[in-house]
């Protein structure tokens, strides 16, 4: 068996939007990004809004800016699924709140009939609320309190280069 140095393990930081807060009651993807890296410099990155087959509920909107309009020519989850499981295969995936973040791909897979590929989770809320004492463990607030700038929450891709910067 071949064991990776630190420095070539990669990392798949991500993040996913949603229509809603809990993907057993039917709410859907609706953006995804992950950047991934390599000895920290960046080597890929897949980004893209998806449709997730019913309209985002205004509630969700107000959280992420994502509207019916700019899903309604994206692909759907199907047409992405086997290229996000090539891109997360191999790597250790990071992401702030990893638990619902997985729980929608587990469910839009599940879906699908596929499965996630196995690989180690880094969840940087959980280390936020093992090891810190943040005012608050939202990410935003986390970068600030860091000094780091925080680009504009709720999106995938910002949300993805916070939580690599954190």
């Amino acid at each position: 068996m071949h064991y990776l140095s630190p420095s070539e393990v990669p990392f798949a930081f991500l993040d996913v939007e949603t229509t809603g807060l809990d993907p057993a009651n039917g709410d859907r993807v609706c953006e995804i990004a992950v950047l991934k890296t390599v000895n920290g410099s960046e080597v890929d990155r897949f980004v893209t809004l998806v449709n997730p087959g019913k309209s985002i509920p205004l509630s969700a909107v107000s959280v992420h800016g994502i509207t019916d309009v700019m899903v309604s020519r994206a692909p759907f989850f199907r047409d992405i699924a086997n290229s996000l499981i090539s891109f997360l295969r191999g790597a250790v995936v990071v992401a702030h709140n990893a638990r619902f973040d997985l729980g929608f791909l587990r469910m839009e897979l599940l879906n699908l009939g596929l499965m996630l590929p196995e690989t180690d989770v880094v969840d940087t809320l959980g280390i936020a609320r093992r090891y810190y004492s943040f005012a608050s463990n939202g990410l935003g607030h986390i970068a600030r309190d860091i000094g780091l700038p925080a680009a504009a929450a709720h999106r995938a891709l910002a949300d993805v280069l916070t939580t690599r910067s954190v």
